[in-house]
This record gives structure tokens, C-alpha cells and sequence, in this order.
């Protein structure tokens, strides 16, 4: 029996993966990969090997700023305002699919209709291999973190706010 055909958008990454090189497993499932929590049951991982594609809006200037993160880290939104130069707001489901081209919990890493200004989680470089958002909320691709700064044209830092020290008895 044959594979169902894949969502456009997922066909699209997958072909933006090969042009580019990227030999690596998309997968496709029938329950949504939205959240990193989902998506890491889905696939059988650790929640902070999810690279959770993150979509914010410039104020200024209106640009949009994907941010890479680890599935378990959230973000510090004021350490992407120091790197960008630049204060940023939290984009609406119209703003990201606009610029992406995808919708919230299914924006991949690449592909985008606007290239944004990408910054890159560094939890995420300790990992061997991270999960990213294939084109829609259910699907997702295989890749090593390394590949993420040459295939975005990413900047790697510090953007996860610190996570609290366990208190000692």
C-alpha cells in the first residue's frame, strides 16, 4: 500500500532539505506535534531535543525573528531584544503566516516567505540529534543541531532565561 501523499508545506520543507543537502528523515503523524511536549511523545524523545521554532515581530521595524529553542527552555525575551538591537513583540497567527508561510506549532526552520532574523538556542548545540518542525503541527524532521546555523543563517546564544537553582536542604 502507498504512502498517503504529504501536506504541501511539508512537501516544500522536505524539498528545501534536499536542495540544500540535508539528508534526513521527515516524519508525518496522524496526532499533532503543536507543543514540544506533544511532539516529543509523538516521536519517542526527550522534550529538550524539540527545536521549537518560535516567531516574534520587531516593533520598529516590523521584521520578523524566528527564534530556535530547546523544547524545554523558554525563551528571554530580553536577551533576543539585546542581540536584535531591537524590542520585540509576540506575533499573531496572521503576522506568522504571513512571514513564514506556516502556521503557529508547525513553523519549520527554514522555507520561509520573509527570510527573519534567526537566533539559535545554545542548549540546543549540546544535543546529538534535535527535532524540528517539518511545515505543519504534524510533522517534524531529524537533524543535527549543527546543522541548524548554516541552514538558517542563525546565530547561536544564551536565549533561554535561567532556569531556578533546586533549593538544598
Amino acid at each position: 500500500m502507498d504512502d498517503p501523499p504529504l501536506r504541501p508545506a511539508v512537501a516544500r520543507v522536505r524539498q528545501i532539505l534536499a536542495d540544500v543537502g540535508l539528508a534526513t528523515e521527515v516524519r508525518e503523524f496522524a496526532e499533532t506535534t503543536r507543543t514540544s511536549a506533544e511532539a516529543a511523545q509523538q516521536i519517542g524523545c526527550a522534550v529538550g531535543q524539540i527545536a521549537k521554532s518560535l516567531i516574534f515581530r520587531a516593533k520598529a521595524s516590523n521584521r520578523p525573528v524566528l527564534v530556535i529553542a530547546s523544547g524545554s527552555n523558554r525563551v528571554d525575551e530580553k536577551a533576543i531584544e539585546a542581540l536584535l538591537g531591537e524590542r520585540i513583540a509576540k506575533a499573531d497567527a496572521d503576522f506568522v503566516r504571513d512571514k513564514t508561510g506556516y502556521a503557529i506549532g508547525g513553523v519549520a526552520p527554514v522555507g520561509h516567505a520573509s527570510k527573519p532574523v534567526t537566533f539559535i538556542d545554545e542548549d540546543l548545540m549540546t544535543l546529538e540529534t534535535i527535532w524540528a518542525a517539518a511545515g505543519t503541527p504534524f510533522a517534524v524532521f531529524r537533524l543535527a543541531p549543527s546543522d541548524l546555523p548554516w541552514l538558517t543563517g542563525g546565530r547561536v546564544a544564551r536565549i533561554a532565561l535561567a532556569k531556578p537553582k533546586a533549593e538544598t536542604p
